[in-house]
């Protein structure tokens, strides 16, 4: 048996060398007294071309602690995390990007909370630092729009630096989903969380790698997985427009036959047909997200692909 407990720390990077030496530092050199536990540091490279998987291969060669994988194309940072989670060996794992956002220096706080008998520890962004409005108010347009139609209750600011018990990693790994959200699988399995809050720092060195694009997906994936609100919200639709059709086909009929009134109207019956084909060929959509999610979970195709392996 461990004389202290192992704490893994898991890191997903790319391209990612102007930050990983000094991110390294900050966490090795985090108390050990007040962490109580020994360190165990699994670093994911999703696949980076620049020089991260020679600075990995590096600090592995250096720190015996270190553990790489390496993805054979880039997967996305949801699917490295899961590969970290799967590796690490800890009692406990954090989750922590490699942009240096999250100060890694907040790491005792969420030990204490776990300590204290929490299975999971979110770290709440309290502020966003160097974040522009736009990006702001679509995070929280896209957590609200999660509280208030998923099956899950993420913090209405947004996290996702946090700490997960070896009990809840080891059922993690029992729901093996390729579209979807992570951090939001994580809340839907329930057993006890809490939170602590910090600043999110300004990126220091790099670019964001989270474009719009991979936001957007995100967001289809969490509402596909965890909410069956666009299904409801598509039959609502069906019955207010098989409604409004008969209401108006009744108007359409009295008119003819009480006022001799003609029927008319070429215009506004293109316009019905546009909307309705719209709205139609919106529901199509929506179905086809679903269906070419299960499709592609049934094809049993791996999440990942791992093409190197250090030091595990």
């Amino acid at each position: 048996m461990r004389a202290r407990p192992l704490l893994s720390v898991v890191v997903a990077a790319f391209n990612e060398e102007g930050n990983l030496p000094r991110l390294y530092e900050r966490i090795v050199a985090l108390d050990g007294a007040a962490l109580g536990a020994d360190l165990e540091l699994v670093f994911v490279d999703d696949h980076s071309g620049d020089r991260t998987p020679a600075l990995l291969r590096d600090l592995a060669a250096r720190d015996p602690r270190v553990k790489v994988l390496r993805f054979s194309k880039n997967f996305g940072s949801h699917k490295a995390f899961t590969a970290g989670l799967e590796l690490c060996t800890g009692d406990a794992a954090v989750i922590l990007a490699a942009d240096l956002q999250d100060p890694p220096e907040t790491i005792p706080q969420l030990v204490a909370k776990w300590r204290a008998g929490a299975k999971v520890v979110w770290a709440v962004r309290d502020e966003r630092e160097g974040e522009p409005w736009l990006g702001r108010l679509l995070a929280r347009t896209y957590y609200f729009l999660m509280r208030r139609f998923a099956e899950v209750q993420p913090p209405r600011t947004g996290a996702d630096f946090l700490l997960v018990d070896r009990q809840v990693l080891d059922v993690l790994k029992q729901a093996p989903e390729k579209h979807t959200s992570l951090l939001a699988l994580i809340q839907w399995l329930g057993f006890t969380q809490e939170q602590i809050t910090y600043t999110k720092a300004a990126r220091q060195a790099g670019r964001s790698k989270w474009t719009l694009r991979r936001k957007l997906k995100l967001s289809i994936d969490s509402f596909v997985s965890f909410s069956y609100f666009p299904i409801r919200l598509m039959s609502t639709c069906g019955v207010l427009f098989a409604l409004t059709g008969f209401v108006y086909a009744v108007v359409v009929a009295v008119r003819a036959l009480a006022y001799g009134s003609p029927v008319q109207g070429w215009p506004a019956l293109m316009c019905a047909v546009l909307i309705t084909s719209g709205v139609q060929l919106l529901m199509l959509g929506v179905l086809g997200e679903y269906l070419w999610r299960a499709f592609d979970e049934t094809r049993g195709r791996p999440r990942y692909i791992i093409e190197e392996r250090i030091n595990c």
